[in-house]
């Protein structure tokens, strides 16, 4: 055993290798010798033993698939619902520019324009968009807008359009015939 002391006058005891230590203080943790240390992670050596001591049991990766289970499909189901519904408003804006698209056409023509005699609903064509159809009708109607039978000033037409998931849009139009 040797006695040294640094620049500020500390003494501190240094055994040799294989000499004789000091017994451990109670409730102190025994570590192995310096010696015995990976000098890089600064664990102990054991050159008899083969078996990793980093990585994961078998439960904790038993209890981490068990966790995924229960919440993947809580984040997956609202996620794959907002995927399908995110192409609904293009539908919409496709369907509604068809329909007033439709209005305008119909709406160029003077009250007694053979173009807005009544009609009925007609049955669905196409609107040169793949998926979109769309139907019309002009019927005579009163000043309350209720289907009339005779002409008192008044034509609705109706631009309807339907979507490629066979919901329809409609838009309501009225024509006078007052100036």
């Amino acid at each position: 055993m040797t006695v040294r002391s640094n620049e500020f006058g500390v003494r501190r005891l240094k055994t040799r290798r294989g000499g004789p230590q000091r017994p451990p203080a109670l409730g102190a943790r025994r570590v192995a010798p310096l010696h015995r240390l990976n000098p890089q992670t600064l664990e102990p050596l054991n050159p008899s033993s083969g078996i990793k001591t980093k990585g994961f049991t078998l439960i904790e990766i038993i209890i981490l698939i068990v966790m995924a289970g229960i919440l993947l499909p809580t984040i997956i189901v609202p996620f794959v619902a907002g995927v399908k519904a995110s192409g609904k408003p293009e539908m919409v804006n496709t369907a509604m520019y068809l329909g007033h698209q439709k209005m305008e056409e119909l709406m160029k023509y003077q009250y007694g324009n053979s173009a807005l005699n009544p009609t009925g609903l007609t049955s669905y064509a196409a609107t040169g968009i793949s998926g979109y159809d769309w139907q019309w009708e002009i019927a005579l109607v009163d000043s309350n807008f209720n289907t009339s039978g005779s002409d008192v000033g008044y034509k609705r037409i109706l631009a309807r359009v339907r979507d490629p998931m066979n919901d329809t849009y409609e838009i309501y139009s009225v024509v006078t015939n007052f100036p």
